[in-house]
């Protein structure tokens, strides 16, 4: 009793050391593998992938020249109150206070990103807890003694007190693989033989302790899905298990990537497509399908962000609206300005429609002296007074006030029109975010570089914003490129049908139009290019 007692206190706690791949410094390529041995130097390398085969073969080396496992040492982890330590699997297997239970193996232990790898002297219980853990050695077990019914045992006689426990171990030939479960013959288990005896001579299998600890992989999970152990084929379990991984680690970006998110979106919708064939689950049909329809539009997505067209063939225009809901809305705002403007004439329309963008949400804004000065008109000061005057317009102040206010203390101003309240919600849909984004359009459209040269006035201007808004995606004027009728464009421009061709000539000038042709109630031709990112398609 004294003799194991002092066995058990004088155990070596087993090795441990670990390999680590990191990153040399921030927004460099290059990477750095260092080991936790003494006489190891870090090196650093060009790349991550240089990296990994440097670690791998680093700690290889490693595994090739160092010991066998020793079957007597005490955990590795054990030392550390390692938490994965698990109970024994039967009422006879006693605990030991050293180890929970098994031969004791070599281990190496990996991060799923292969960041690093540790290689623990363990026994082959605490090695199955860790769900990474490879086995790339094994220890053989102490070999039996002579029995005390006087038949001699087939191993040699146990050792003395101041020998060695065991006989060498044996140490596995193969070098490891890390994605690769080892096997008994691979990692060198060794199994005990019976003692010859008159009863038997045929050797017995390997005590429960020394026999390898069956795990089950690890389930994967996908789209709330687990993804079963024993799916079949295992190239299908595996791409299910990895796609699940890849998505969450997309979640946990800062910044997002529409193009990787597509591409993970089709892999997804391929291999539930498979998955639904093995197991004829409709439900994994659906996902699959709906999966093809998140791909398809995270694509386009990522398309119109880097300004290039849906089928690959050139640049397609970036523009200033991007949806076809807010050109929908920059419509509506037109179409209800040429129905409700207090006064007539176009100055006075393009005054209320700058005025309404600004207020359209909640019916107040604010407004400065800029926002009007900027604007083509003739008498802003009496202008705004009339708009004030037929109770369109509220404004905090004195117009003088209003014309003189700048930036630092603009002048709050509202339009009792475009209130909302319990009984009417006002005449527009879209929301506080879109209303600054068409405000900002109809600015760029009215103080466009060209036409503040050519010193346009607010009808030309007028009818560069019904242009704007009455073109396709090619820029061709009216739908399906079949022209604009003067009578709609005359009314919202205030002007006479007979004014027209003057202000058309204005905006061929301008390089607003081209290939224009106005002939008999339609006025025909295309937007320019230079102009398309301001043009909200008709679709």
């Amino acid at each position: 009793m004294g003799v194991e007692a002092h066995a058990t206190n004088e155990r070596v706690t087993g090795r441990r050391w670990t390999v680590r791949l990191d990153p040399v410094g921030r927004g460099r390529a290059d990477v750095r593998v260092s080991c936790s041995r003494p006489a190891c130097a870090a090196q650093v390398l060009p790349s991550a992938a240089d990296g990994r085969t440097a670690a791998i073969a680093h700690l290889k080396a490693h595994l090739r020249a160092g010991p066998a496992p020793r079957p007597s040492v005490q955990c590795a982890c054990r030392a550390e109150e390692c938490h994965t330590h698990i109970r024994p699997a039967g009422p006879r297997e006693r605990p030991v206070p050293w180890r929970c239970g098994g031969a004791v193996v070599l281990a190496v232990i990996t991060d799923r990103e292969g960041r690093w790898w540790q290689v623990l002297e363990c026994c082959s219980r605490c090695a199955a807890a860790h769900p990474t853990a490879k086995v790339v050695a094994t220890a053989q077990a102490a070999e039996a003694p002579a029995r005390a019914d006087g038949f001699r045992a087939d191993a040699p006689a146990p050792a003395t007190p101041g020998g060695p426990a065991a006989t060498t171990p044996t140490f596995s030939a193969v070098s490891p693989h890390f994605s690769h479960s080892a096997t008994a013959a691979a990692t060198g288990t060794a199994v005990p033989q019976q003692a010859s005896g008159p009863r038997s001579s045929a050797p017995r299998s390997a005590p429960r302790s020394a026999r390898p600890t069956r795990k089950r992989p690890p389930r994967g999970r996908i789209a709330q899905r687990l993804v079963p152990h024993d799916l079949r084929p295992v190239a299908l379990r595996d791409e299910l298990t990895e796609l699940g991984e890849l998505f969450r680690a997309y979640q946990a970006r800062t910044e997002p990537d529409l193009a990787v998110l597509a591409d993970l979106h089709a892999r997804k919708a391929e291999a539930f497509n498979a998955w639904a064939e093995v197991t004829a689950d409709t439900g994994l049909r659906l996902d699959a399908r709906r999966a093809e329809q998140a791909a398809a539009t995270a694509r386009l997505q990522h398309l119109h962000r880097i300004g290039q067209a849906p089928d690959g063939e050139g640049p397609a225009v970036v523009r200033l609206l991007t949806a076809p809901a807010q050109w929908n809305h920059a419509r509506a705002v037109l179409a209800h300005v040429a129905e409700n403007a207090p006064l007539p004439g176009a100055e006075a329309r393009l005054l209320v429609l700058m005025v309404t963008l600004r207020t359209a949400q909640s019916g107040v804004g604010n407004l400065v002296g800029q926002d009007i000065k900027g604007l083509p008109l003739q008498d802003p000061e009496h202008l705004v007074g009339q708009l004030v005057e037929s109770g369109w317009l509220g404004i905090s102040g004195t117009v003088e006030e209003l014309i003189a206010s700048r930036p630092e203390s603009p002048t709050r101003i509202s339009v009792p029109s475009l209130t909302p309240d319990e009984d009417d919600p006002g005449p527009f849909t879209f929301g506080r975010k879109l209303r600054p984004k068409l405000s900002g359009w109809a600015q760029r459209v009215v103080g466009e570089k060209k036409l503040r040269k050519g010193k346009t006035g607010a009808d030309v201007r007028l009818l560069a914003l019904a242009l704007a808004t009455g073109a396709d995606g090619e820029g061709r004027l009216g739908p399906g490129g079949e022209g604009i009728g003067l009578d709609a464009l005359a009314s919202w421009c205030a002007v006479d049908p007979g004014d027209l061709p003057v202000l058309v000539d204005r905006l061929t000038a301008a390089d607003w139009l081209a290939e224009a042709d106005v002939s008999g109630t339609l006025l025909t031709g295309r937007l320019t290019e230079r102009v398309l990112p301001l043009g909200c398609p008709l679709t």
